[in-house]
């Protein structure tokens, strides 16, 4: 299944997941760390603190183990919905933000 996500960035853990991200740990997580890279690639801040992206999740509850390894640390106020195909969001990129922040 397909999920729109839509969740508030915790500002100041951006540049460790920039790090983990870009390090391989997270990406290399088995068995949905390419997704989660995948994601935040594709992922869009769509108004301040809130960034915005679809994902492709195999758990009975949406993105519980990607929340459970990684998404929790680094996002809050979680929201979720089913759609039938990766949608495209309006925004500045994510990820240029995620760089941003290490510098």
């Amino acid at each position: 299944m397909i999920y729109w996500v839509k969740a508030k960035y915790i500002d100041e853990k951006m540049p460790e997941l920039y790090k983990k991200l870009t390090d391989g740990s997270i990406r290399n997580q088995e068995p949905d760390g390419k997704e989660i890279f995948e994601s935040m690639r594709r992922a869009k801040i769509t108004a301040p603190g809130v960034v915005q992206w679809c994902e492709k999740d195999f758990c009975s509850i949406p993105l519980e183990h990607e929340r459970e390894t990684v998404y929790n640390f680094y996002f809050s106020e979680f929201e979720t919905t089913p759609v039938d195909d990766y949608l495209p969001f309006k925004g500045k990129s994510f990820w240029n933000f995620l760089k941003s922040k290490t510098k």
